[in-house]
């Protein structure tokens, strides 16, 4: 039995996994929908070769800074590392502190914003439409 295990396991179609340190991955940017402040971006999935079938990334919202609000065509999530923020979905806002998320779903108009003295920290996840060539 052992010996059919080995064989089912050993050397699947799958790729090999992929270790991504996020300092290669980091820039100043104005975040996303609408230029609002600024953000520090690590761009983790971007260091993933093709194809790949979702996003994950980490943000860094400035004081004062805004993911604006957007339609999206996909469930999200957003998942506070630190600081605090606002988090808007068709019109009801809800705040965020570390180690809450907020799922967002599929054809809702949402946002995030920074509230407080420290910059908001985000993981974002999100599918893709299809996997990037």
């Amino acid at each position: 039995m052992s010996a059919l295990l080995a064989l089912l396991f050993a050397g699947g179609t799958a790729p090999a996994m992929v270790v991504i340190d996020e300092t290669a991955t980091v820039r100043e940017e104005a975040p996303p929908h609408g230029s609002i402040g600024l953000s520090t971006a690590y761009r983790i999935s971007d260091a993933v070769p093709a194809p790949r079938s979702f996003e994950f990334r980490k943000r860094a919202l400035h004081v004062g800074a805004a993911i604006g609000i957007h339609p999206i065509d996909h469930d999200e999530i957003y998942y506070v590392l630190s600081g605090a923020g606002v988090v808007h979905s068709d019109g009801e806002e809800k705040e965020l502190k570390a180690g809450t998320a907020a799922w967002l779903y599929k054809g809702a108009t949402v946002g995030i914003r920074q509230t407080g003295r420290e910059p908001l920290v985000l993981i974002i996840a999100y599918p893709n439409k299809a996997p990037a060539p």
